[in-house]
């Protein structure tokens, strides 16, 4: 891992048994050149002792509201100043719902009220708690609020349990603690990827190639960039990324009302998704049996929500949408630019040689008002890390203006 500018580090250690992770952060904090104050809770301290953290990182370790070496040392406006970065890890349920509420009963969440530092949060707890919908909802309350939050991860829990809800690796709380300048730290993407499928009947339906790796790809990248970022998703094979609030969906229908009830919420819509242009008029109860002779079905047309969001007139979001094509792109890709009234639009062609739906592959010809750039053929994770800065500058620009 390459060390970055930010080298001030405050780590929050709460009471859970994963507490004994933290003292690996703060190892390889140390090793990659922090500087690392640690604070602990009085329930965190009868799962590690302090002494520990403290020779771990050279420095005093503050525990409680006001201790001796607090008032010696530095005050909780002090330490919160000397912060570059706040980490929680572990940070329990009981962590998060004083958070969440704004309590100030210990020297922990008041650091938290007073940091202006980028904040970090790595849930740790049993599987049950974490899947509770107070829980998911102070997750959500939290990061729309600017926190930043690092797994948890599945797996098996200290308690027996197997599920979602262990905290995640040193190495990964690490490498996200010493990630490259977040260029949107303090921005919300909502972003649509996958397919939609429209129903026939009970087991037949409309849909098309795409795979959605473009759109989590945004995703991941938007996270690691420091935004706040909301995926509304088609069906897919891919796993939701990691910090990022998913919601699932399937036709067209539920798609444009998942995204319309929320674009107002956010800076940056990125219309990732291929959305079926067309579903049947009807869909039948039964299985349509085979038969002879031809089969008619009636489609009508979707609903359009790339052009619903970007005709919104109060709190429109900076609006990008994406154009697969076979024919003409550059042509058709400009004539969607203007008639949607997009800010920037992405285009790729599909069924060649590379790229397209289904590849691990794209590139990308991007146009807005009065510029255009070239994204060559690579991975799409890659693509994805390449497109968004853009999206971020031209972003800053119009909000600038």
């Amino acid at each position: 891992m390459t060390p970055i500018n930010t080298k001030r580090v405050l780590l929050g250690v709460s009471g859970g048994i994963a507490a004994y992770k933290a003292a690996e952060v703060v190892r390889l904090l140390k090793k990659a050149g922090c500087d690392i104050r640690v604070v602990m809770t009085e329930t965190a301290t009868q799962f590690v002792g302090p002494m520990t953290f403290q020779a771990l990182s050279g420095n005093p370790v503050f525990s409680g509201h006001q201790d001796t070496a607090t008032e010696n040392a530095m005050d909780h406006i002090c330490l919160a100043r000397w912060a570059e970065v706040l980490l929680i890890a572990p940070a329990t349920a009981n962590c998060l719902a004083k958070l969440r509420c704004g309590l100030a009963d210990d020297l922990l969440s008041t650091l938290y009220l007073v940091a202006t530092c980028p904040v970090y949060l790595a849930p740790a707890m049993n599987q049950a708690m974490w899947g509770k919908a107070v829980t998911q909802e102070n997750i959500r309350i939290l990061q729309k609020r600017g926190a930043l939050i690092i797994g948890p991860e599945a797996g098996e829990q200290a308690c027996g349990d197997i599920g979602m809800g262990r905290m995640s690796l040193p190495e990964t709380i690490v490498s996200r603690i010493l990630e490259p300048p977040r260029f949107l730290l303090g921005t919300s993407l909502l972003i649509t990827a996958g397919p939609t499928r429209e129903p026939i009947d009970p087991v037949r339906y409309i849909s098309n190639r795409s795979s959605g790796k473009m759109g989590y790809a945004l995703a991941k990248a938007a996270v690691a960039a420091g935004a706040r970022v909301t995926l509304v998703s088609g069906p897919t094979n891919l796993p939701y990324p990691e910090a990022v609030h998913c919601i699932a969906v399937e036709t067209a229908a539920e798609m444009y009302q998942a995204v319309i009830e929320c674009a107002t919420d956010y800076d940056i819509f990125i219309a990732a998704a291929a959305v079926a242009d067309y579903a049947p008029v009807a869909t039948k109860a039964e299985k349509i049996k085979k038969q002879d002779g031809l089969l008619q079905i009636m489609l009508q047309k979707t609903p359009d929500i790339l052009a619903a969001v970007a005709s919104l007139k109060a709190r429109r979001p900076f609006t990008v949408g994406f154009a697969a094509e076979t024919e003409n792109l550059e042509a058709h890709a400009k004539a969607k630019l203007q008639q949607k009234n997009l800010d920037l639009i992405a285009a790729n062609w599909v069924g060649k040689k590379q790229g397209g739906f289904d590849s691990e592959e794209n590139a990308l010809q991007v146009y807005w008002a009065g510029g255009e750039a070239h994204l060559g053929m690579m991975e799409k994770n890659d693509l994805a890390k390449t497109l968004l800065p853009l999206i971020a500058e031209k972003f800053h620009e119009k909000n600038s203006t």
